[in-house]
C-alpha cells in the first residue's frame, strides 16, 4: 500500500521556516528565536532522505544567507554539516522517541551555534552575545511539536 505523496508540502514548509526566521521580535525575545531552517531541513532529512540531502541544504543555506542578509555561505555551511551528521545517524535517529529526537536535534543546534561562532572568529565578525546560546535549547523543545505537525500534514488522514 502506497501513501499519497504530498509535494507541496516541502516547499511551503521551508517557505514557512523562511518567512518565521524573518518574523520580527522584540529585543527581549531575539536571542530566543530557534533556527527554524535548520528544524525544517533535520524534519526532511529524517523522513525522505531521497528529496533532501546535502544539495538542498546547501541551497537552503544560501536562501537563507541571501534572506536575512548575513555572511553569504555561513547558514548554507551549518545546514550542510547539520545535514551531514544527520545522514550518518539517520538510521538510528529515526527510530528514537521523540524525546531522544529532540536530544539530538538540540545537541545538532548546539553545534550549529558552535560552527557559527567559528566562522565568525575566522572571519573576525563580532560574535554574537551569550543569550543566543539559549536558542538550541528552545528549539529543543519545539522539535516534537514541529515533527508531530509535519509527519501528520505529511502522511495525511488514515483511513479506516
Amino acid at each position: 500500500m502506497t501513501r499519497p505523496r504530498r509535494a507541496w508540502l516541502l516547499p511551503v514548509s521551508v517557505v514557512l521556516a523562511l518567512l518565521l526566521s524573518l518574523l520580527p521580535l522584540p529585543a527581549l525575545l531575539q536571542p530566543l528565536r530557534p533556527y527554524w531552517l535548520a528544524l525544517v531541513v533535520a524534519f526532511w532529512v529524517i523522513e525522505e532522505p531521497e528529496r533532501a540531502g546535502l544539495g538542498f541544504a546547501f541551497v537552503l543555506g544560501v536562501i537563507g544567507d541571501l534572506s536575512y542578509g548575513g555572511i553569504l555561505g555561513e547558514q548554507a555551511l551549518r545546514l550542510v554539516v547539520m545535514t551531514f551528521i544527520l545522514q550518518r545517524f539517520r538510521s538510528q535517529v529515526r527510530f528514537f522517541p521523540l524525546s531522544q529526537q529532540a536530544l539530538v536535534i538540540g545537541g545538532l543546534l548546539l553545534n550549529d551555534r558552535v560552527v557559527s561562532a567559528a566562522v565568525h572568529l575566522m572571519l573576525d565578525e563580532p560574535q554574537l552575545p551569550w543569550s543566543y546560546w539559549w536558542a538550541p535549547l528552545l528549539g529543543m523543545v519545539l522539535w516534537a511539536p514541529l515533527f508531530v505537525l509535519l509527519d501528520a500534514l505529511r502522511i495525511g488522514r488514515r483511513r479506516s
